[in-house]
């Protein structure tokens, strides 16, 4: 696309919601701007001015009724309020130290700053996604059929002897009195009571407004909310980080013996990461008499010392997670092996045993114990992979003590799955840490510990070891012994529990409980939660220590190490976490002793909490010292001996020191101030110091920390150390790390620091995230004096911030939310962010300058509007090409000096100190903001609009911050903020603007990135509504108005906003001349208005002014025109501006303050123009995805894979329009929930306007308008249908699809039920079910399809309550329909074209019906169907007669309802019918109800004949009842009809025997069908039925065939009363498709006249009848593969559619036949006919089927055990274990058969045609057509067995005649006629040899051979394997001449078939020569050499010929010898030829 100069050109996906966006950029920024709009977009709308609401409200609140418009138009005075939030705090207390102890720490913010939150909270807010948990309580339960379970009915036995063809009855005989028995239903009150139609109407609307819910959007599911844009989700409240966590309780450690105390220690490690992931827990288990052993090491125990389970955190799962539990044990003398043998060798079964050795090991221990208590030593330890057992309880598997981790959880396989398994990757990739079960470990096996393997890293060599192995290695020594660990997952804190610091968590226990610890967990990643607690704990672990080099006896070395503030020995601080049964904290501690090693391992972890003042004193003290185990004679009392001393500072440079340290060793005392170094670095001393190893290191040691307090950042260290000295809290020069800094240089350093600061890592950057920008905010805000001097920090730190949210947004690791914000800005905005308290200027020294208008007085102050202007048209200037840079000029100069700009300004000495206390001075934090938002430049200006949300949030919360703290609320909204702020606002709004703009047109990808800033502007402006001046914001949103309407609009005070109390006179004056002030002198002032108030026009778009700009939107959305390929933009903006409106409304319904009638009805005018829009949008809705015309009794739900589309000008005819006559665009934009949600809008208006307002409306509405708000009522009833319990699910994610038998039936009934109009509706609507498949829009991807469906997820009473919900908002829906409609109904008496509107009417009504409807909305709808009769019961019957006859069905359809209450209701409506009929039309209704009945008895699988009896019984009571038609015919006509009613029942219950057996029901079908032969209407309405029953059962041959006949009915009667050249002459014309159906034949004239009143008046007997009902069958015979047929059928139907001119409906006949003949050459010789069986039933328990066989049509390829295995499932049923099947086909002799027992024999029979036929019947399609006789073969030998040797095997031939030709209107035909022929053994052999020489000659000369078919032919024939068949066969006929001259021919004719079948052998071996590949050549020459045998072995037989056979036909006689030459030569011609006819192979 080209650019001109100054314009700017817009990509065709961009989509309506920035249209407005370049209208107001082309309007207000440049005039010079041109926006070429492309297809896509709709028309422009001029831009309407807004009112000045302040301006207006204040006049109306001084006149009129000040009080309701002060209460309607202002807002509440609390509608914002600044909470300050105190943060929850988990436990007891806060863990921040005691204010004494930090008050002068440097590090005072950062401790205090994690406590309190700030929020700025709505009062009076709403949501349209309110909680609906109770709302089921207050619900109605509506009561639906498809809900219910009927009773069972009583199923008989099928009487077999009811079947035979002649077995006859009457039409009016019945089985059943319905006077005798029968009690009727409840009658319905006053039937007859009114005789006012005003009064019934009063009754009727007075019933439907009782128990309605007024909460219309209640009941609809509500939008999801990932969806909705203008929710903004609120972040979760800043709180400490906590992984996944279980509860592990230490409930028993034991060993083989018990003789001493052991100590526990639990941590977790991570092996993929090798890492621990946790620290450590210690407990012990040890009895009161051990515990003793301990009390003179013990001084006391504290109660938090005594827990025995721990609370563990692991944020990363991963299958290789292991808890490690190490035991400990006091020191005692002896290496580990030597202390852990008694435990390996002796047992605890010994025990008695080993006594006296028991009681020595335990005297020994108390001894170590008293002496050495203090010391431990390493004993052995035990792992188990933590998360195999999660995953295991995961799987409901419990671990016991048998099978569980046994020996050190490694014999686990049979509890665990197998590694590389499927289950173990599912339990590898998702480790379910909060829904396993409770489980119980159970480890039996230790590991001895190793004396030189205790570091950590030899404990992952192991754990590695154990992880590939699967079992211990056997070098590793184990120890017998148990633990029994109880893992639980932690959902809240239990009772008891102390946080990792020792404070008690929340809920603290009333009882002395043993506590439980948590315990810190280490993540092995990274972990971005910012700090919200005060946590400062210190972990020292000791590594390694090597004395190896020294000459030393130290061998049992341990460490003591010590906490120090300073160097004296009482400076030692009790800050150590003490372990288990012991003090809480202590001084010192010692690490474990491992004997006899002088370079020794350590695995101790020393936790501590460190001092939140921290001074260069504090440093760790380490002690070393020798532990004599075993104290010599003259050794003193103590067992240590001193070897040296070493230390580390804790703070370097003022930084915490963490990480590796390797230290030296002092063999010394330490010197005086030896903790202000660090032992590597420490300078001479005199004395001068010994050290160990010569001053190098040999300590090796880690320190780790975790802490709120330290960053461990060298940029965030430096920056707050830098802040921390401008408050004063420094001297200087100030030390940062190796660096001096003097105040001089300290502004440099600063900047320095805060421009570092997005260099930081991000995991310390995010941790202190909120201490971050805090520090920032008040860099931006507060001017600080260094050194004399204002320093220019605002600008700095401002980019920084913007660096900062950029960095934050871009990382991968952060999440975000829908709208695209970072959750961690998110909640800092929403919860800590807090304006500084002002302090009063008055506290500022003298010297201070104030600030100049309260803006920086480091800059020169330009206009914020000027300065955004320039950079708006610098932008545009350069916004074509990123990389040309825009032209410099002199603006972008003055720009530059604006922004480089400093006032020199002297001040007063004065000293940082003076300067924090005047801090804030009266700067306002949101103008500082935003002045820098304005004045940015480059990538900082890019990324603040990239990010602008952040911005605009942090703007809003400071000025509603800053309101609440000045106590503005009272103020007039128009002074509360300056107007240079209005101005910065002003330009920031354009230049976000532009921003959009940009970024669309120099990226086209980034379409995503500018919704979400288009997002972020309007909620921007969403909260300055309640903040700014309104019309000040309004004009805002003039200048952008798109699809953030949608969120403006969700403001909680919109109504008040849109002004929806005013009427339209009390709005001043438009400036434009507005639409509906235009006089018409067509109509009234008054009519006008009403029309106007539907209207959008251009004074009600000012006065009401979101609300017209949000409606202009939408209907500029739903009018874009389709282009190609932006139908998908097009369809998200529609979707879009649908949902904005959706939720709107949905807001106002739930809205509390919207509750009272009046104010619904107030505000429903106010949206009454969207009325209009929906109404001329119909043509987008997509309706036909939505599960339309769904019987009444629901239907199953399918996969919708499976489902069929639904033809176009069906759904038209379900929508009342079955002429397709919709103008415009036919071609759905909407998808299935859109339109839901567009049409639940439309309901809601109806709902709640003013039933006046919509009825005079509708009186003056055009009729064409008129009927499109029908077909829209039509609409909205399917799309609201209740789809049953079953399938209640989330209605906005159903697929809303149909089950295919549902809709078939839908279709058929649409094709087949709406009468004249409806017959011609596939031609006039130009297509058809087959020809048009492009034009069928069932699709998915119009229908929002979502395939999550959850509905095994949810419990029943789940489902039971959305069932609840889903049945109401049906019931709802429809009951405002039905509002609507009785409003038109009672309007029509002043309507022009009243017939039309009745007619319409009643289509609603009828569809009404077709739907799943509660008994509450059926009660009412019959209400309205009779009140509707009785005011227009002629004019229905006579001008809507088609429909009538459906409204019969319909009725007659409820009368068998098994729901009472709707079978009184639809009992009613069917005699005021016929009450109301029987003045004129009485016949007529007579013969549709009968027809009705017929139909719906033959179709409906669940009618209860039962109900409908009763139904017949409660009509005969209202003609008993009725008074005043006593002394009418009418009783005595209601009693015949109801007879001949009865007697069709009749036939139900016989069909309902044979629901199983599907020939038993169709021979029942067509019985009853024939006994109507004199009732054409009723037998052709059984022949649908027919052709119903065999289409579901995929019967497409038999179904067509039905209605073939059907046509021929039709044709016949058709005959009689219209003389055409092109109609068919009655059945004969029909012969060419079926011989059958000449059946069809009327009756002669005297028995029935077609002319008769009620006879043959059905739809059907028209010539469009007749079309539809061939086309009908022509596509089952295309479905059914018999497209030769569609060319017979549609032979008739050619004249009739020439005759028409019907061009058109000519194109898609002749599509068709296209399509039939390109199947027949695609398919050719492949397509499946039907397979033939042979059924004979013998047995007298078979009644009238005794001895009769039928020829039964089964599907192709249907094999004998199939048949055989249906019917005798189901004749079992009937007659048990007398049932019997015959095997063999073999005459059956009824003397050998038991009486008692019923036969079925079952035969497969082939089509059989003689020589003359198949001359005829060349194609495969002729060989299975109109076929009558059928052949099937019995062998038999002489003897009586049926198979024997070849010499003796006879063959019998049986050809069978059917009553009719197949295919025919039933699948199976009697047989009437049946041949036999026996063949002998010869004829048998020669029928054989013939069969394969047939096979190898086709599969020989194929056109493209098959090799395969061909060798396995050949293999067969001439293979080694099988040469003794044709050989054997040659060999017994043929090796020998025939005694009996009877046989010679058979013998010569049998050695010529092996003369040709010898020839075609040849034949095919040379034929697969050319076929082989080269790996077949072997295979070749094996099949020649066989044909070769095979060749010359029959050679000899085949030339032998029978002498006899080559005599002379005539023998010369002696007497005429003298013949003439000529009688010489004609007999030697003869034999001749005899003798080449013999000699040549037979070709039969």
């Amino acid at each position: 696309m080209k650019q001109k100069k100054g314009s700017l050109s817009l990509a065709p996906q961009l989509f309506l919601s920035l249209f407005s966006l370049y209208r107001s950029l082309s309007q207000s920024i440049s005039p010079s701007i041109s926006l070429p709009l492309s297809p896509p977009f709709p028309q422009s709308y001029d831009a309407v001015e807004p009112l000045d609401l302040e301006e207006f409200l204040m006049s109306q609140l001084q006149g009129g009724d000040a009080a309701l418009m002060r209460e309607l138009g202002d807002f509440p005075d609390d509608d914002l309020e600044v909470e300050h939030v105190e943060k929850e705090c988990r436990t007891v207390r806060h863990s921040v130290p005691d204010e004494g102890w930090v008050a002068w720490s440097h590090v005072q913010y950062r401790i205090k700053s994690t406590i309190p939150v700030t929020t700025v909270a709505r009062k009076n807010g709403w949501s349209a996604y309110s909680e609906r948990a109770s709302l089921h309580k207050t619900l109605q339960k509506q009561t639906f059929e498809s809900d219910l379970q009927p009773e069972k009915q009583e199923t008989r036995s099928p009487s077999l002897a009811v079947l035979s063809d002649d077995s006859g009855r009457t039409l009016t005989s019945s089985d059943f009195d319905l006077r005798s028995g029968l009690t009727p239903d409840p009658r319905v009150d006053g039937l007859l009571r009114f005789s006012n139609h005003d009064d019934l109407d009063r009754f009727n609307l007075e019933a439907r407004q009782g128990n309605r819910h007024a909460d219309l959007f209640a009941l609809y599911p509500p939008t999801d909310e990932d969806d909705a844009v203008e929710i903004r989700p609120i972040p979760d409240c800043p709180k400490e980080h906590m992984g996944d966590r279980i509860i592990i309780r230490c409930q028993a450690i034991r060993f083989e013996i018990d003789v001493e105390p052991l100590f526990a220690t639990l941590a977790l490690y991570d092996l993929r990461e090798k890492k621990k992931i946790s620290e450590n827990f210690y407990c012990d288990l040890n009895s009161d008499q051990f515990k003793g052993f301990l009390k003179p090491h013990t001084p006391q125990t504290d109660h938090s010392t005594l827990s025995r389970a721990a609370i563990f955190s692991i944020t990363y799962p991963s299958p290789d997670i292991y808890l490690v539990i190490k035991i400990e044990k006091v020191l005692q003398q002896g290496e580990i092996s030597d202390c852990a043998e008694p435990y390996m060798v002796m047992k605890e079964s010994d025990s008695a045993k080993n006594k006296e050795k028991l009681e020595k090991l335990r005297s020994q221990s108390e001894t170590f114990c008293q002496r050495l208590g203090r010391y431990r030593m390493p004993f052995a330890w035990a792992t188990v992979n933590i998360m195999n057992v999660i995953s295991t309880a995961t799987l409901d598997r419990d671990t016991t003590d048998s099978d569980s981790l046994n020996g050190h959880s490694l014999d686990k396989r049979g509890q665990l799955p197998r590694r590389n398994s499927e289950r173990f990757a599912a339990m590898e990739d998702q480790c379910n840490m909060s829904a396993f079960k409770p489980a119980t470990i159970t480890i039996s096996t230790f590991c001895k510990q190793e004396g030189d393997r205790l570091s950590d890293e030899d404990l992952f060599k192991f754990l590695a070891d154990i992880k590939k192995f699967s079992s211990l290695q056997r070098r590793i020594k184990t120890i017998s012994g148990m633990i029994k660990l109880d893992v639980n997952p932690v959902h809240d804190n239990p009772m008891a529990c102390l946080s990792a610091e020792l404070i008690p968590v929340k809920p603290v226990a009333e009882k002395n409980l043993r506590p439980i610890k948590e315990v810190l967990e280490f993540p092995s990643s990274e972990v971005y939660v910012p700090h919200s607690t005060y946590r400062n704990l210190f972990y020292v672990y000791p590594q390694r220590l090597n004395f190896v080099n020294r000459l030393t006896s130290a061998r049992n070395i341990t460490i003591k190490i010590q906490f120090m503030s300073g160097e004296d020995p009482s400076c030692v601080l009790p800050v150590i976490f003490g372990k288990s049964n012991g003090p809480e904290f202590v001084q010192e501690v010692y690490t474990p002793v491992t004997y006899h090693n002088k370079s020794p391992d350590f695995y101790e972890e020393v936790k501590i909490a460190l001092p939140a003042r921290l001074t260069e004193r504090h440093h760790l003290l380490f002690t070393f010292y020798h532990i004599s185990c075993q104290q010599k004679q003259n050794q003193t009392a103590t067992s240590e001996t001193f070897i040296g001393f070493s230390w580390l500072p804790i703070l370097s440079c003022d930084r915490l020191q963490t990480g590796q340290y390797c230290l030296p060793i002092a063999l010394d005392r330490l010197p005086v101030n030896y903790s202000l170094h660090s032992p590597e670095k420490i300078p001479p001393q005199v004395p001068p110091i010994r050290w160990m190893e010569s001053h190098k290191g040999v300590f090796n040691l880690e320190i780790q920390a975790v802490s709120s307090v330290h960053t461990q950042d060298n940029h965030l260290e430096r920056f707050f150390t830098l802040c921390h000295a401008l408050k004063g809290g420094a001297t200087f020069p100030l030390r940062v790390r190796e660096e001096k800094i003097p105040e001089n240089k300290l502004e440099h350093q600063l900047k320095l620091s805060i421009i570092s600061l997005p260099s930081s890592r991000l995991e310390p950057l995010v941790l202190y995230l909120h201490l971050v920008l805090d520090q920032l905010f008040i860099l931006i805000m507060q001017p600080m004096v260094i050194a004399g001097q204002i320093a220019n920090l605002a600008q700095i730190a401002f980019e920084s911030v913007v660096s900062i949210v950029n960095s934050l947004h871009n990382s991968q690791e952060l999440a975000r939310d829908q709208q695209g914000r970072n959750g961690l800005l998110a909640t800092y905005l929403y919860w800590v962010f807090r304006l500084i308290p002002h302090s009063s200027p008055k506290s500022c020294p003298d010297g201070v300058l104030p600030p100049t208008e309260g803006r920086y007085s480091t800059m020169g102050r330009a206009s914020a509007s000027t300065v955004g202007a320039m950079l708006l048209q610098s932008r545009l200037r350069s916004s074509s090409n990123p990389d040309i840079p825009a032209p410099h000029s002199a603006e972008d100069t003055e720009v530059k000096n604006i922004l480089s700009a400093k006032v020199l300004i002297h001040i007063k000495s004065m000293s940082v100190s003076q300067m924090a206390t005047c801090g804030p001075w009266s700067k306002q934090f949101h103008e500082e903001l935003a002045l820098q938002m304005v004045v940015s430049t480059g990538v900082c200006r890019e990324n603040v609009y990239k990010y602008a949300w952040f911005f605009f949030e942090l703007l809003v919360k400071s000025m509603a911050q800053h309101v609440s703290q000045l106590e503005k609320q009272d103020v007039p909204r128009r002074s509360r903020f300056s107007d240079r702020f209005k101005d910065d606002i002003a330009t920031i709004v354009s230049v976000v603007t532009a921003e959009i703009g940009t970024i669309l047109v120099k990226q086209q990808k980034e379409m995503e990135q500018a919704e979400k800033v288009n997002i972020s502007l309007a909620f921007f402006l969403y909260d300055l509504l309640s903040l700014m001046d309104r019309g000040f914001v309004f004009i805002l949103v003039k200048n952008y108005c798109n699809q953030f309407l949608r969120i403006l609009c969700s403001h909680e005070h919109y109504l008040n906003l849109s002004l929806y109390f005013s009427s339209p006179a009390s709005a001043p004056a438009s400036p434009c001349p507005s639409i509906s002030s235009q006089s018409s002198s067509s109509c009234s002032f008054q009519e006008q208005r009403i029309l106007g108030l539907f209207d959008l026009s251009q004074e009600f778009k000012q006065q009401h002014y979101l609300t017209g700009l949000l409606l202009t939107e939408l209907s500029a959305a739903l009018d874009m025109e389709s282009e190609g390929s932006v139908d998908t933009h097009r369809g998200k903006v529609q979707m879009k501006a649908i949902n904005a409106t959706y939720s709107l409304l949905c807001a106002h319904d739930l809205d509390q303050r919207c509750a009272q009638p009046e104010v619904r009805a107030k505000v429903a005018t106010l949206y009454l123009p969207l009325v209009g829009i929906i109404i001329d949008s119909i043509n987008y809705l997509d309706f036909t995805g939505t599960g339309l015309g769904k019987n009444k009794t629901g239907g199953s739900d399918e996969d919708p894979d499976n489902v069929t589309p639904i033809n176009q000008s069906i759904a038209m005819a379900i929508a009342g329009n079955p002429f397709n006559t919709l103008s415009g665009k036919a071609v759905a934009t909407l998808s299935a929930e859109t339109s839901r949600n567009l049409l639940l809008c439309f309901l809601w208006v109806m709902k709640n306007a003013e039933r006046s307002l919509i009825q005079r409306w509708t009186v003056d509405m055009p009729s064409v308008q008129l009927n499109r708000l029908l077909e829209l009522l039509t609409i909205c009833v399917s799309c609201f249908e209740y789809r049953g319990k079953q399938s209640s699910d989330k209605v906005s994610t159903q697929a809303l699809q149909k089950s295919q038998q549902a809709k078939m039936q839908l279709e058929d009934s649409l094709l087949r039920g709406i009468g004249a109009r409806g017959e011609m509706m596939r031609r006039v609507g130009g297509s058809d079910r087959t020809g048009q498949r492009e034009n069928l829009r069932w699709r998915k991807d119009l229908t929002q399809w979502r395939q999550t469906n959850d509905r095994q997820d949810k419990t029943k009473a789940e489902l039971d309550q959305e069932a609840l919900i889903s049945g109401n908002l049906a019931t709802e829906s429809n009951l405002i329909v039905l509002d609507l409609l009785e409003t038109i109904v009672q309007a029509v008496p002043l309507a022009d074209c009243k017939d039309s509107v009745v007619g319409g009417v009643l289509r609603v009504l009828l569809h009404c019906l077709t739907c799943n409807q509660s008994t509450t909305f059926l009660s009412h709808c019959f209400s309205t169907l009779r009140a509707l009769i009785v005011k227009f019961g002629d004019l229905l019957f006579e001008e809507e007669a088609e429909q009538c006859a459906d409204l019969c069905q319909k009725v007659l359809q409820y009368c068998s309802s098994h729901e009472g209450g709707n079978r009184s209701q639809a009992c009613a409506t069917l005699y005021l019918i016929m009450r109301c009929s029987f003045s004129s039309n009485f016949s007529r209704v007579k013969m549709q109800v009968t027809m009705s009945l017929a139909s719906l008895v033959g179709k409906s699988d669940d009618f209860h004949e039962e109900y409908l009896r009763r139904s017949l019984r409660t009509i005969l009571a209202y003609a008993e009842e009725d008074t005043e038609m006593q002394n009418t015919p009418l009783p005595s006509q209601v009693d015949e009809l109801l007879r001949n009613l009865n007697s069709i029942l009749s036939d139900t219950v016989k069909m309902r025997e044979f629901q199983e057996d599907p020939e038993m029901l169709m021979d029942l079908m067509y019985r009853i069908a024939k006994g109507y032969q004199t009732s054409p209407d009723l037998r052709l309405t059984w022949l649908q039925n027919m052709a119903e029953k065999h289409k579901n059962r995929k019967c497409f041959t038999e179904s067509a065939m039905c209605l073939v006949h059907a046509a021929a009915l039709v044709a016949e009667y058709l005959s009689m009363l219209e003389d055409h050249k092109y109609l068919p002459v009655g059945s004969v014309t029909f012969q060419n498709i079926s011989p059958n159906v000449l059946e069809e034949s009327a009756v002669s004239d005297d028995v029935l006249s077609p002319d008769e009143d009620g006879v043959c008046s059905g739809r059907y007997f028209t010539t469009g009848g007749l079309v539809v009902l061939l086309e009908q069958a022509a596509e089952l015979f295309s479905q059914g593969g018999l497209y030769e047929a569609v060319n017979e059928v549609y032979k008739i139907v050619m004249p009739i559619l020439e005759a028409h001119r019907d061009f058109r409906e000519l194109g898609s006949a002749h599509h068709k036949l296209q399509r039939a003949f390109d199947n027949i050459i695609q398919k050719g010789h492949k397509r499946m006919f039907g397979t033939y069986f042979r059924v004979g039933f013998y047995g007298a328990k078979f009644g009238d089927l005794d001895e009769r066989e039928f020829v039964y049509k089964e599907p192709g390829i249907t094999h004998l055990p199939e048949i055989s295995h249906r019917l005798e499932n189901f004749y079992s049923q009937c007659f048990g274990d007398a049932l019997e099947m015959i095997k063999d086909s073999k005459d059956i002799d009824r003397s050998k058969l038991d009486a008692n027992k019923a036969y079925i024999q079952i035969t497969y029979v082939e089509p059989f045609f003689d020589d003359y036929e198949m001359k005829n019947r060349l194609t495969n399609f002729e060989k299975n057509f109109n076929l009558r006789r059928f052949m099937y073969t019995t062998p038999f030998t002489k003897a009586g067995r049926p198979r024997g040797e070849l010499n003796e095997q006879y063959k019998r031939k049986t050809i069978l005649t059917t009553m009719h030709a197949f295919p025919y209107v039933k699948t199976r035909i009697n047989v009437i006629q049946k041949e036999e022929f026996d063949l002998t053994p010869i004829e048998v052999a020669i029928e054989d040899m013939q069969k394969k020489t047939r096979e190898l000659a086709v599969a020989t000369h194929r056109e493209q051979p098959d090799a395969k078919m061909l060798q396995m032919l050949l293999q067969g024939s001439v293979g080694a394997t099988v040469n003794q068949g044709p050989l054997e066969v040659a060999q017994v006929f043929l090796n020998e001449i025939p005694a009996d001259p009877k046989l010679f021919r058979h013998h010569n004719k049998l050695r010529l078939c092996f003369k040709e079948f010898i020839m075609r052998c040849g034949e095919a071996v040379e034929k697969n020569k050319h076929l082989i590949t080269m790996d077949q050549k072997e295979y070749q020459q094996e099949l020649k050499k066989n044909y070769n045998r095979l060749r010359e072995n029959l050679r000899p037989m085949l030339e032998r010929k029978i002498p006899e056979l080559y005599k002379p036909i005539i023998k010369p006689r002696l007497e005429n010898r003298n013949k003439s030459s000529f009688f010489q030569h004609f007999e030697r011609m003869l034999m001749c030829i005899w003798g080449t006819y013999a000699e040549m192979p037979s070709l039969s």
